[in-house]
C-alpha cells in the first residue's frame, strides 16, 4: 500500500497544472477542474483508509525519492502513513471539497477567479505533502508551500492596502514559525548522524539511548518544535496574525485559517510526539502556552465586533486546549477536538456572511435583557481593566513589533547611507578578502580562524536587515538579499568537509533567481521611469507576467522549493557545527528575514492600490 501515497500528491499537482494553464474566463472549467480533483481525492482517501484499516491499519513508511547523496548528507523525501496522517487527510480532502464546491458560486465572476483556485489547489498540495511527510524535510518543503499559498490568499484583494498589508505581517509570522523548524532540523542532523525518519522517532530506546547523553540537545529540539508549533497555530505570542489573516475571501479564510492550515502546529506536535514525550519539562511549558492562550483568547473574543475576528480568536482559544491535550498525551481526544474545531470553525466562517444581516434584523425585532456573565461577579475595577486590555489584543501586536521588527529596522536604518555603487563596491573587497582569507586559511591563528564563519555570517545578517527595513531602492535591498547568501556560503566554507559541489548547488539557484529578479526590475524601471519601496505600487494591474516573473525570482531566492537552493540551505546547516549555535542562529535568521524582505520588495512594487491616479482607488479598510 505504501506506493499509493504517492497519488495523493500527484492528482493535487495535476489540478493546479491544469488550473494554471486555463483561460481566466473559463470559470466553468477551472470550477469544475478543481470540484473533480477535489473529489476524486476524497474518495481515494476514503478508499485508502478502509483497506488500510482492513489490513490491520499498521504504520506505512515510503522513501521516494534520494535528491543528494554524499557520505556526510543524505537528502532524501519520505512518506509515513498511520493514525494521524488518516485523520489530518480525511478532514484536508473533505473540507477542501466543501470550500471548493462553495467558491465555485461565492466567487463568480471576481476577478481573481482563476488566481483563487490556483492557490487553493496549490494549498492542497503542500497540505498533504506536510501531512504525508515522512521526516522534517518533506514537511518543510509542504511547510513551505503552505505560507507562500497563505501569503497569496490573504491578498487576494490586492488593490487594496490592508490585505496586502496584512499578508506580509501573516507571512512575517510564518517566517519565524520557518526559524524554530530550520533549527531542529539542524541540530536533529546533529543528535541522530542521520536525516532522521518519523518513523524511526517512535523508536523509544533509539531516541532514549540518544537523548541520554545529549539531554540539552533534546531540549533544544523540542523548544524549536514549539516555536514553530505555536508560529503556524497562532499560540501566544503569536496570536494577533490570525484575524488579519480574515482579509482574504471568506471561502479560504475557511480552510486556512478556521480548520486546516491553523491546526499544522498541532500535526507538528502530534508527530513528533515520541520525542519530546519523556521531556516534562516541554510538556509543561506546552501546557502552560496552552492555558495561557485560552483564557487570553477567550478574553479578546468576547469584545470584538467583526463576525471572522470572533471566530478567529475562538478557534485560537481551542487550539490553545488541544495543544494542553496533546501535552497531556491524549492524542486520540485531540485528534477528535482538531476535527470538531475544524468543522465549525469552517461551518461558522462559510455562513459569517448571512449570520451579519440575520443579526442585524434580530436587534430590531427581539429584544433579549443582558446575561449574567462571569465577568459581572468580579470588581468594576477588575472588568473594565480586562475590558480594555481585551479591546487592545493585550498589546500582542506591540509586543512583536517591540522585540522583532522595530530592532531590524533600526539596524537597517543606520546603513542608509549605502548607495548601489558603494553597495558593490564594499562587497567586492569584503568577498575578495574572504577569498584570500579562505585560500590562505592554515596561515591564520587556530583562534581568529575559528571566528571567521561568525564574523561572515553577520556581516551577511546585516546586509539583510538593510534590505529589510530599505525604503528606496529595490535595487539595493535585491542586491543585499544576493550579497547575503555569498557571504553565507562563504562563512560555511570554513567548516571542515564542506564540498565544492554542495556549495554550487547552493549558490546555483540564488545567481539564476537572483539574475531573474534583477533584470525584471529593470524592465520595470524601464517601463515606469521610477521604482520605489516607500509605498505599495500596484504594478501587477498594468504589468502581470513581470509581476508573476518576478514573484518565481523572489521564491527561488528565498529558498522555495523550485531551484537547487532548496537542497543547499539543508546542506549548508548540516555543515555547521553543533557547538556552532550562534552561527546556527545567525544563518537561519538571514534565511528568514531574507524571504521576508524578497516578500516585501515583491508586494511593495506589484500589490497594493495602483500608485497612478488614472486607476480606481479603494478604500484602505475592507
Amino acid at each position: 500500500m505504501e506506493s499509493l501515497l504517492q497519488y495523493f500528491l500527484v492528482l493535487p499537482f495535476l489540478g493546479f497544472i491544469l488550473t494554471l494553464l486555463a483561460n481566466d474566463k473559463k470559470e466553468t472549467f477551472i470550477s469544475r477542474v478543481a470540484f473533480v480533483v477535489v473529489l476524486t481525492q476524497l474518495i481515494g482517501i476514503i478508499v485508502f483508509i478502509s483497506g488500510w484499516l482492513y489490513l490491520g491499519h499498521l504504520d506505512l513508511n515510503l522513501r521516494e525519492l534520494t535528491l543528494f547523496h554524499n557520505k556526510e548528507s543524505d537528502f532524501f523525501i519520505d512518506f509515513y502513513f498511520d493514525e494521524i496522517t488518516a485523520v489530518y487527510m480525511l478532514m484536508g480532502a473533505l473540507l477542501t471539497f466543501l470550500v471548493t464546491t462553495y467558491s465555485r458560486y461565492y466567487l463568480h465572476r471576481e476577478n481573481g477567479y482563476k488566481r483563487f483556485f490556483c492557490t487553493i489547489l496549490f494549498f492542497f498540495l503542500g497540505y498533504n505533502l506536510a501531512v504525508l511527510s515522512g521526516n522534517f524535510e518533506t514537511l518543510f518543503l509542504g511547510w513551505e508551500i503552505l505560507g507562500i499559498s497563505s501569503f497569496l490568499l490573504i491578498a487576494f484583494y490586492r488593490d487594496r492596502y490592508l490585505p496586502v498589508k496584512n499578508a506580509i505581517k501573516v507571512f512575517s509570522i510564518y517566517r519565524i514559525g520557518d526559524v524554530g523548524l530550520i533549527l531542529a532540523m539542524w541540530a536533529a542532523h546533529h543528535l541522530f548522524h542521520e536525516n532522521i525518519t518519523f518513523l524511526k522517532l517512535n523508536n523509544y530506546e533509539m531516541v532514549s539511548e540518544h537523548l541520554s547523553s545529549h539531554s540539552l540537545i533534546g531540549v533544544f529540539i523540542s523548544l524549536a518544535i514549539l516555536i514553530a508549533a505555536a508560529a503556524k497555530s497562532a499560540q501566544l505570542p503569536f496570536s494577533s496574525w490570525l484575524p488579519r489573516a480574515m482579509e482574504g475571501p471568506t471561502p479560504s479564510s475557511a480552510i486556512f485559517y478556521g480548520s486546516l492550515s491553523v491546526h499544522l502546529g498541532v500535526f507538528l506536535l502530534l508527530r513528533t510526539f515520541p520525542f519530546w514525550e519523556h521531556q516534562t519539562s516541554i510538556r509543561v511549558l506546552i501546557t502552560i502556552l496552552g492555558l495561557f492562550t485560552s483564557i487570553i483568547a477567550s478574553l479578546i473574543a468576547r469584545v470584538q465586533s467583526s463576525v471572522k475576528s470572533q471566530i478567529a480568536y475562538g478557534s485560537i482559544a481551542q487550539i490553545g486546549l488541544i495543544f494542553i491535550e496533546v501535552a497531556l498525551g491524549l492524542k486520540t481526544l485531540a485528534l477528535i477536538h482538531f476535527a470538531g474545531n475544524a468543522f465549525l470553525r469552517t461551518y461558522q466562517l462559510l455562513v459569517s456572511p448571512s449570520v451579519v444581516s440575520y443579526l442585524i434584523r434580530e436587534q430590531f425585532y427581539n429584544y433579549k435583557p443582558k446575561q449574567q456573565t462571569f465577568e459581572d461577579s468580579l470588581s468594576k475595577k477588575m472588568e473594565f481593566s480586562l475590558y480594555i486590555l481585551a479591546l487592545k489584543e493585550f498589546q500582542l501586536e506591540w509586543f512583536m513589533n517591540f522585540i522583532l521588527w522595530r530592532p531590524l529596522k533600526k539596524v537597517g536604518s543606520k546603513l542608509n547611507f549605502i548607495k548601489i555603487k558603494s553597495l558593490v563596491l564594499l562587497f567586492a573587497m569584503v568577498y575578495a578578502f574572504g577569498i584570500l582569507t579562505y585560500v590562505f586559511k592554515t596561515n591564520i591563528p587556530y583562534q581568529i580562524r575559528n571566528l571567521l564563519p561568525e564574523i561572515f555570517a553577520f556581516m551577511g545578517m546585516v546586509m539583510i536587515f538593510k534590505a529589510y527595513s530599505e525604503r528606496k531602492s529595490p535595487y539595493v535591498a535585491w542586491l543585499m538579499i544576493v550579497m547575503n547568501h555569498f557571504l553565507i556560503a562563504l562563512a560555511i566554507s570554513f567548516n571542515e568537509k564542506v564540498g565544492f559541489n554542495e556549495i554550487l548547488l547552493y549558490l546555483t539557484g540564488i545567481v539564476i533567481a537572483g539574475a531573474f529578479g534583477y533584470l525584471a526590475l529593470l524592465a520595470l524601471s524601464k517601463n515606469e521611469k521610477k521604482i520605489s519601496l516607500n509605498m505599495f505600487s500596484g504594478h501587477v494591474y498594468e504589468h502581470p507576467k513581470l509581476s508573476f516573473f518576478f514573484l518565481l525570482a523572489t521564491l527561488g531566492i528565498t529558498g522555495f522549493p523550485i531551484t537547487t537552493t532548496f537542497i543547499g540551505e539543508d546542506l549548508i546547516f548540516s555543515h555547521i557545527h553543533r557547538s556552532q549555535i550562534i552561527l546556527a542562529i545567525m544563518v537561519s535568521l538571514s534565511f528568514v528575514v531574507g524571504g521576508i524582505a524578497a516578500i516585501r520588495i515583491y508586494a511593495r512594487l506589484f500589490l497594493g492600490p495602483h500608485i497612478k491616479t488614472y486607476h480606481e482607488l479603494p478604500y484602505k479598510s475592507s
